[in-house]
């Protein structure tokens, strides 16, 4: 095989995926509001169970306004997971609130329910755990801890979307919870994102954060009346274009699912019997969407950084998510975080390696990527 050859992900798409985003081109009108954004909110709260979902143009932008939307602010702290792509933690900071790292436990590489509650001090307002690449983490038990402290609970589902503890959607668990869209998730719009909730409050006020803070009664693009601007607010809005997309692919969204985890399965067969790695655990009762097929490597951080290259060498993209927030440069600077400072997820961090996975991965290709991890190892 050539290199690069493997790609860690690819986007899934048919011919109904075109149709869709050629009809939205062609009707040249609704541009960033209207019957295809709508239709797709609609969509995503039936699929996932809440009355309200509400779409942006990223699952940043749907973060930093749901932080707006609760009025998060200075001298407030929530707590969030060091694993995790850094909206999770940026999200708090837009506003002015301070993010508080707990560690994560390694079966799900979700928050660790014990050092969340360690780290609840009389200034959190608010737990925002990750579910890590379609895997739930211990949502039930964060629930527990979110209700006997009367915090807040924000579901960060951005690479979960399908994902179910026992039949509950994830995303159902919080007050709210986001959902992403960009390339390498569950189904994608390209870029984008949405916020599902139950709470009617919530929802208004993130409509008009992101739409400029205007109080809109209509369609903007089309009514002659002046719509007031109430309070500050942003361009966070969605594209009909990307939201076409997104009907579109949450049509297929099953589907993807069943093809994601039989490929997860069959990957999986493959290599659970060897002793060096540690293939993904679901949870009892866990119904994993497998947005992400993660490793463990049990000698750690250097064999897991040489088996990393070696794999691409051979045309097989492998790639670390994620290296623990707080010892960025940003986090360091600024909060004055060290090496050290969250032991358990330092060293998950160091051991793991996500492996490419996508619904139109093929057996051929598969085999590959384990002959070549058993090559590794054999030499």
């Amino acid at each position: 095989m050539n290199k690069n050859s493997i790609p860690l992900f690819k986007i899934f798409w048919d011919k109904k995926d075109v149709e869709s985003v050629t009809e939205v081109i062609k009707s040249g009108a609704n541009w960033a509001i209207g019957p295809k954004i709508e239709e797709f909110e609609k969509a995503v709260s039936a699929y996932v169970g809440t009355k309200y979902a509400l779409a942006f143009n990223s699952g940043t932008s749907a973060l930093h306004a749901l932080m707006i939307a609760y009025g998060f602010g200075p001298g407030d702290e929530i707590i969030v997971p060091a694993f995790s792509f850094i909206a999770t933690a940026n999200s708090p900071v837009f506003v002015g609130a301070k993010p508080v790292f707990a560690e994560i436990e390694d079966v799900t590489f979700g928050l660790d329910p014990k050092d969340i509650e360690k780290k609840i001090t009389k200034k959190t307002k608010a737990i925002m755990p990750m579910h890590y690449g379609g895997s739930a983490c211990q949502i039930g038990e964060i629930k527990k801890i979110a209700d006997k402290n009367n915090l807040i609970l924000i579901e960060d589902a951005a690479e979960s979307l399908g994902t179910k503890v026992g039949k509950k959607m994830v995303g159902t668990f919080g007050d709210s919870a986001m959902f992403s869209f960009c390339g390498p998730k569950v189904i994608t719009t390209g870029e984008g994102g949405v916020i599902v909730t139950n709470n009617k409050e919530v929802y208004e006020k993130m409509k008009m954060v992101r739409s400029h803070g205007r109080l809109e009664t209509e369609n903007y693009f089309t009514t002659s009346d002046y719509m007031d601007y109430v309070e500050l607010g942003y361009n966070f809005r969605m594209s009909s274009i990307t939201a076409a997309l997104g009907i579109s692919q949450l049509g297929k969204i099953d589907k993807v699912i069943k093809m994601r985890r039989e490929n997860a399965s069959y990957l999986t067969n493959k290599l659970s019997g060897m002793k060096e790695i540690t293939t993904p655990n679901a949870r009892k009762g866990g119904f994993v969407s497998y947005q992400m097929y993660t490793i463990k490597l049990r000698d750690g951080k250097k064999t897991r950084d040489m088996l990393k290259d070696y794999l691409n060498k051979a045309g097989i993209s492998a790639k670390v998510y994620f290296e623990p927030i707080h010892l960025s440069k940003f986090y360091r600077d600024k909060f004055g975080f060290k090496k050290g400072d969250l032991f358990v997820t330092e060293n998950i961090s160091g051991e793991v390696l996500t492996l490419p996975m996508y619904p139109s991965l093929t057996k051929k290709e598969m085999d590959y990527i384990v002959k070549n991890i058993k090559t590794f190892f054999n030499k």
